[in-house]
């Protein structure tokens, strides 16, 4: 059963001030507070959903698959919501965002996590297995262009350099110069160096991936009359710590990964400014460009919970409230670095599951 509209306030209430305790504290742990309810009012671990014992602590498990750049996101969550629920239990896994919807849509998970929004083939495939559900933004990411943290060679791309070095049209390029004439032809002044191209980035089963292309190559993909991908020869891996290795390992190389991904590992890898247009100004992600919309890289990260597994399990809406409450995902995002959303693009998702799920 889902969580009446005044229990729902108070078990938010109640998240965000076990978020605030969780990042204060010198131990991490997530403490609930002495009391945060107001006199007479009911219990706001209760509200989430009794316990067979009686204790008023969440019991039960939800399984959560999809993106991997959302998984530290909902893993944190989900660690934070059973320090003061030892009787619920979780899995986060993060195949990739299409490796998650074939699973959503299938109806074996409660939870998908999502780096871009659901495709229509899938959405056909949810429809085809009376798969209905609920999509919620969490927080923004900034696909991270990288270079070895030796390579000072190249600081500055654009859109039409990475179509050139990365596009389809590349195939074959084993050196950076060798994507000179394209990127040339596509209006880019850029001066490419003469040292071997060697490029890492995430498979066709990322979001990241389908981002990526939508965002950064599709465009001049399209003026070009060419298919909205990839090139097809260049190391491909559903592990964003293995791409940031491959990155790493080449001092002439180049990829992309999530901001949060690039953040834990500026010892290893720095990031590429990136403009839009050809010979713009570029921009490089940080958590306050990617927040200002200046970075042009930037893309929502969403979960999609299961309508009828919500209704069927009171431990999925106990959660999803605990996630969108207030001041919980700004708490998190203290320590996995993506950036939180504006308040009202976070109200606009609280609204969204309160009407779905009411």
């Amino acid at each position: 059963m889902g969580i009446s509209a005044s229990k729902r306030v108070a078990t938010m209430a109640f998240a965000a001030a076990l978020v605030a305790g969780a990042c204060s504290g010198g131990s991490g742990a997530a403490t609930a507070p002495a009391s945060s309810a107001a006199p007479g009012a009911s219990s706001p671990a209760a509200s989430a959903g009794e316990s067979p014992s009686g204790g008023g602590a969440v019991t039960g498990s939800i399984v959560v698959s999809g993106s991997s750049t959302v998984q530290p996101i909902s893993e944190a969550v989900s660690e934070a919501f059973k320090e003061e629920n030892p009787g619920f239990d979780y899995t986060v896994e993060g195949p990739g965002t299409g490796d998650g919807f074939k699973k959503f849509c299938a109806g074996e998970t409660d939870i998908s996590d999502a780096s871009r929004k659901i495709k229509d083939t899938e959405a056909a495939d949810c429809q085809t297995n009376g798969v209905t559900y609920t999509e919620l933004k969490v927080a923004i990411d900034g696909i991270s262009v990288l270079t070895a943290k030796a390579d000072t060679a190249v600081t500055c791309l654009s859109f039409a350099d990475l179509y050139a070095l990365m596009g389809p049209e590349s195939t074959g390029f084993a050196k950076w110069s060798d994507a000179s004439a394209l990127a040339k032809e596509l209006g880019s002044n850029t001066t490419f160096p003469d040292a071997t191209l060697s490029i890492t980035g995430p498979g066709e089963e990322s979001g990241t991936f389908d981002s990526f292309i939508e965002i950064a190559l599709a465009g001049a993909a399209g003026t070009r009359k060419q298919d909205a991908t990839t090139r097809p020869d260049y190391t491909a891996s559903a592990n964003d710590n293995a791409i940031i290795e491959g990155i790493a390992g080449t001092p002439s190389s180049l990829g992309w990964v999530g901001f949060a991904y690039y953040e834990e590992n500026l010892d290893k890898v720095k990031a590429i400014g990136i403009s839009k247009d050809p010979n713009g100004t570029c921009v490089e992600p940080t958590a306050e460009t990617i927040a200002a919309g200046q970075y042009p890289i930037s893309r929502d990260l969403y979960i999609y919970v299961n309508d009828e597994k919500a209704k069927a399990n009171a431990a999925i809406p106990a959660w999803v409230d605990f996630y969108l409450a207030d001041g919980t995902i700004d708490g998190i995002l203290e320590t996995v670095p993506y950036v939180p959303l504006k308040p009202e693009a976070l109200k606009a998702s609280q609204d969204a599951w309160a009407a779905a799920h009411p």
